[in-house]
């Protein structure tokens, strides 16, 4: 190279390694990514308006777009990191857990109302069950389940492989809490930091993101449906939601004393996966 094309050659900017950078901070990059896609399509979604909508789903997937790109980029197959993660074959105590921690936590919410004061009409349920039901099935698959394969299949052991479960689940806990303010507004972190731990460990236990979409079903469908008012007075509502999942996280916490069903030796889907760069 002549002495002319190398003082051009050292004024132009240096080539940034996009993969390379990507192989050295998955979980950088995964976040980065994450939140990316999804308030870029959000923020379309809600400059076009009513013909966004499909724009404001598509943005869910975000994570799971996110993870699969940051796994292809550090040279692992997608098809195997979702395979590793998608076991359906459980027992069956976990995919109770995944429907019935709601419910039992709503049940807890609706005496605390009603020891506030508060009317709970238990005749409202039968009308309420069908569309609890469907909200169900309609979050696992679209509404909100599908976000799962990126914050607990990709991040959780990833987190987790550097930090204690309880550290790791609040760390991403507060993220994932941070990714929902665009829909949820500025305090929309609270109620994904506050669940954040029985997702933990339902995925420490299972090594599956599978009953995790149930859990994130029955979770939207439980707070939509399982109040049990006539006529709620939200401020009243919205505490005694707060303060039953906060109760129900702690008494999760004390039963797996901390470890939110993290064993002491790797588990099989979190042997050779890279630490966590946070």
């Amino acid at each position: 190279m002549s002495t002319l094309q190398e003082s051009v050659s050292a004024r132009l900017p240096r080539r940034v390694d996009a993969s390379g950078w990507l192989s050295r901070h998955p979980l950088g990059a995964f976040f980065l990514l994450a939140f990316g896609i999804s308030w870029s399509l959000w923020l379309a979604g809600y400059v076009i308006g009513g013909a966004g909508m499909v724009l404001l789903v598509l943005g869910a997937f975000g994570p799971m777009a996110a993870a699969a790109i940051v796994t292809r980029a550090t040279g692992e197959s997608a098809r195997s990191w979702l395979s590793g993660i998608s076991k359906i074959r459980l027992p069956w105590r976990f995919y109770i857990y995944a429907a019935g921690v709601p419910v039992a936590v709503y049940g807890a919410v609706n005496v605390a109302l009603a020891l506030l004061g508060r009317n709970i009409d238990l005749s409202l349920l039968p009308a309420k069950l069908p569309p609890y039901l469907l909200t169900v099935v309609f979050v696992a698959l679209v509404g909100g389940g599908q976000e799962e394969p990126g914050w607990r299949g990709f991040a959780l052991p990833r987190l987790q492989a550097s930090h204690s479960s309880l550290r790791a689940t609040l760390i991403l806990g507060f993220l994932w809490g941070l990714w929902h303010v665009p829909l949820y507004g500025p305090l929309g972190f609270v109620v994904p930091l506050l669940l954040a731990p029985f997702y933990s460990y339902l995925f420490n236990r299972t090594g599956s993101v599978i009953p995790c979409l149930l859990l994130h079903g029955s979770f939207t469908a439980a707070q939509e449906h399982l109040t049990l008012m006539a006529n709620e007075a939200h401020g009243v509502t919205d505490a005694a939601i707060g303060l039953s999942y906060v109760v129900g996280a702690i008494v999760l916490l004390m039963l797996t004393r901390g470890r939110l069903g993290m064993k002491p030796e790797p588990l099989a889907w979190a042997e050779n996966r890279p630490t966590s760069d946070l």
